[in-house]
C-alpha cells in the first residue's frame, strides 16, 4: 500500500556536536574592578594585631567574585579564585600571566591598590564537560 504522507519527517541528525559552553571573561573583569574598588577604598594596612582583617578582605572577595561565576555560567566548569593583598610600601611590581588551554577555559585578573595596600585577584572558569 503507498505511503499516504501521513508519516513525520524523519529528523536530520547532526554529527557536529553541540556547542561548548563559554564563560563571559569581560563580565567578570568588570565586576571584579568594581567589587576591589568598593571592598578596599578606604583600606589601610592594619598594624600586626589585626592581621585577620587583611584575611576576611581575601575571603569575601574571593567568595564573591566565586559567586559572580556562578551566576554568570551556573553549569559547566571548575571556578578557581585567587586573592592576594599585600601592604604597599611603594614598591614597583610587574606580572605577566600565560595560559596554555582549550578555547572554552577562562581566566579574569584584576588589581586594586591605594597608598596603603596592593590586592591581585585572579579568577580562572576551566571547562569541566
Amino acid at each position: 500500500m503507498p505511503s499516504s504522507g501521513l508519516r513525520s519527517p524523519s529528523t536530520p541528525r547532526s554529527s557536529a556536536p553541540s556547542p561548548r559552553p563559554t564563560f563571559d571573561s569581560d563580565l567578570l573583569r568588570a565586576y571584579m574592578k568594581k567589587l576591589l574598588q568598593t571592598t578596599l577604598q578606604n583600606a589601610s594596612w592594619p598594624d600586626s594585631r589585626e592581621r585577620e582583617r587583611v584575611k576576611a578582605w581575601m575571603k569575601e572577595i574571593g567568595e564573591r567574585v566565586k559567586e559572580r561565576m556562578i551566576e554568570i555560567q551556573p553549569r559547566g566548569f571548575k571556578y578557581i579564585v585567587m586573592t592576594q593583598i599585600n601592604e604597599n610600601l611603594g614598591q614597583g611590581g610587574r606580572a605577566d600571566m600565560v595560559c596554555h588551554w582549550e578555547d572554552s577555559d577562562a581566566v579574569a585578573q584584576e588589581m586594586y591598590s591605594n597608598n596603603s595596600i596592593i590586592c591581585i585577584c585572579v579568577a580562572f572558569a576551566v571547562r569541566t564537560i
